[in-house]
């Protein structure tokens, strides 16, 4: 795999301003654990938390996925966190 290819943090950024209807409010943080896994902590507008979970969490499953398959081929943990802010 090219070294050009999105990182993990860098899809979910592209994915959740997708879905936001403030794509200028989408923070996401990092919190790297001492094991080497990755947290993403994904905060959008305060309207926008509905977008990014979806009916039933779907949405947030999806994202999740997403990314964790991105982060295996880079042979990374990552897990998404959507944080209340």
């Amino acid at each position: 795999m090219s070294d050009d290819s999105p990182t993990p943090r860098e899809i979910l950024e592209y994915l959740a301003r997708g879905l936001v209807d403030e794509p200028d409010q989408v923070q996401i943080g990092e919190v790297r654990e001492s094991d080497g896994t990755l947290i993403l902590e994904l905060s959008v507008a305060q309207d926008d938390y509905g977008n990014v979970i979806g009916r039933g969490g779907r949405t947030a499953g999806a994202l999740r996925t997403l990314v964790k398959t991105a982060a295996s081929r880079r042979n990374q943990r990552v897990f998404v966190d959507i944080i209340d802010t």
